[in-house]
C-alpha cells in the first residue's frame, strides 16, 4: 500500500465503516425502538423520505428494504415541491423521514419542517444531532460516525444503511434479522479485503471514460452510490442501472470493451444478474463482477470476491465497499485528490 493514499482520510474513513457499524448497533437501539414503537402506534402505512446525493442512495435502499421486509409504501420526495413550488402535499398517517449527513441541507429541513406542522410523525438520520435538521425530528438517529473529513461521503453512507436495516429488523421483531444485522461488521471487514484486487483494477482501468454500473433490488441503491464515487472523485462518466431498465434501452452503449460493473450478491436476483453478466460477455463488454458467488465470478471479464456472504437484504453494505476501493484507488491513480475533489464540498445547501 502507497503510504501516501494510506495516510488520506478517505481511506481511514473506508476502513473505519466496521468500527462505525459496530457501534451504532450498540448506540442506537433504544431510538430505533422508540420510532417503531411510534409507527406501531400510529399505524403508519407509508414513509416518505427527503434526502440528497449519497443520502439519496441510502432512501433508495429503504425503499426496498421497509417495503419487501415491513411491507411499508415508501416513496422518496421531491423536495423543490416545498420549496421552489411552495407546496406541500398532504402528509397525514406518514413517517417523514430526513436522512442527511450533515443536516444542513435547507430544502431537507424545510419537508422536515412542514411535516412537522401538519402533524406527521417526523425522524431524522445525522451525524450531526444538533443540526437544524435534527430539531425537525420526533425521533433522532445518529450515525456514530465520528467526524467525516473527506468530501466523499462513505462512513456515513454506510452507517445509514446500517441504520435503516436496524429499524427494519426492529419493526419485524424477528430475532433471526438482528442477529444477522450483528454479522454485518465483521462481514465489511472481510469486503475491506479486496483492496489489492480493486488497486489492480484501478491501474488496468487508469484511462476509463465511461462505465456502467447495474445492479437491482437491494442493491439498486448499491449501484447509485459506486456510480456516484466514481463520478465524483475520478471525473468519469458513470451511470447507474436496475439490470431490467438496462435491458429496455441502454444496452445499446455496449460495445467491446466497454466497463460495466455488475453487482450480482447471492439472493433472489442471483439468476437474472447471471443472464445479464452472460448478455453483456456476448456483446464483449468488460464485465467487472462484485459478488459473493464463484460460479457468477467465473463467467466475468474481472472478479471482484467479496468473501462473507449476507442476506440479500444486508448485502449492500458489503458489495458497496469494492465500489468505494475502486473510486479510491482510481481516482489515486489518476494523481487526483481523493480528500478534496475538486467542484464540490462537504456540506452542500441546496434550496
Amino acid at each position: 500500500m502507497n503510504p501516501a493514499l494510506a495516510g488520506t482520510h478517505l481511506f481511514a474513513e473506508i476502513h473505519e465503516q466496521p468500527a462505525v457499524i459496530r457501534r451504532l448497533l450498540e448506540e442506537d437501539r433504544a431510538p430505533v425502538a422508540e420510532l417503531a414503537r411510534a409507527i406501531g402506534a400510529r399505524r403508519i402505512t407509508h414513509v416518505l423520505i427527503a434526502a440528497r446525493g449519497t443520502s439519496d442512495n441510502a432512501a433508495r435502499y429503504a425503499q426496498y428494504v421497509l417495503g419487501v421486509r415491513n411491507e411499508l409504501l415508501v416513496g422518496l420526495a421531491a423536495p423543490s415541491i416545498f420549496t421552489t413550488y411552495a407546496r406541500a402535499p398532504r402528509l397525514d398517517g406518514a413517517l417523514v423521514l430526513g436522512i442527511s449527513q450533515s443536516g444542513k441541507s435547507p430544502d431537507i429541513v424545510t419537508v422536515l419542517a412542514e411535516a412537522r406542522r401538519q402533524g406527521a410523525l417526523t425522524a431524522v438520520l445525522t451525524n450531526d444531532v444538533r443540526s437544524e435538521l435534527a430539531a425537525q425530528g420526533d425521533v433522532v438517529i445518529d450515525l456514530c460516525a465520528g467526524v467525516e473529513k473527506a468530501v466523499a461521503a462513505t462512513k456515513t453512507y454506510t452507517a445509514e444503511l446500517a441504520a435503516i436495516a436496524l429499524l427494519s429488523a426492529t419493526l419485524s421483531g424477528e430475532d433471526k434479522a438482528l442477529q444477522a444485522l450483528l454479522r454485518v461488521p465483521t462481514a465489511v471487514e472481510a469486503a475491506l479485503t479486496t483492496g489489492p484486487v480493486v488497486a489492480e483494477l484501478a491501474t488496468r482501468y487508469h484511462d476509463m471514460e465511461r462505465a456502467v454500473v447495474i445492479g437491482r433490488g437491494f442493491n439498486y441503491a448499491t449501484a447509485f452510490e459506486v456510480a456516484l464515487k466514481l463520478k465524483e472523485l475520478t471525473y468519469t462518466v458513470v451511470e447507474p442501472y436496475s439490470s431490467a431498465d438496462f435491458l429496455h434501452g441502454p444496452l445499446a452503449l455496449i460495445e467491446p470493451g466497454f466497463p460495466a460493473i455488475v453487482i450480482a450478491p447471492s439472493g433472489r436476483l442471483l439468476d437474472e444478474m447471471t443472464a445479464l453478466v452472460d448478455t453483456l460477455r456476448a456483446r464483449e463488454a468488460d464485465v467487472i463482477c462484485v459478488s459473493d458467488r464463484d460460479d457468477v465470478l467465473a463467467r466475468a471479464s474481472v472478479a471482484v470476491a467479496v468473501p462473507t456472504p449476507l442476506p440479500e437484504w444486508l448485502s449492500p453494505l458489503t458489495m458497496v465497499v469494492p465500489g468505494q476501493l475502486l473510486a479510491l484507488h482510481l481516482a489515486h491513480v489518476r494523481g487526483l485528490d481523493v480528500d478534496a475533489p475538486r467542484a464540490i464540498r462537504k456540506v452542500t445547501r441546496t434550496r
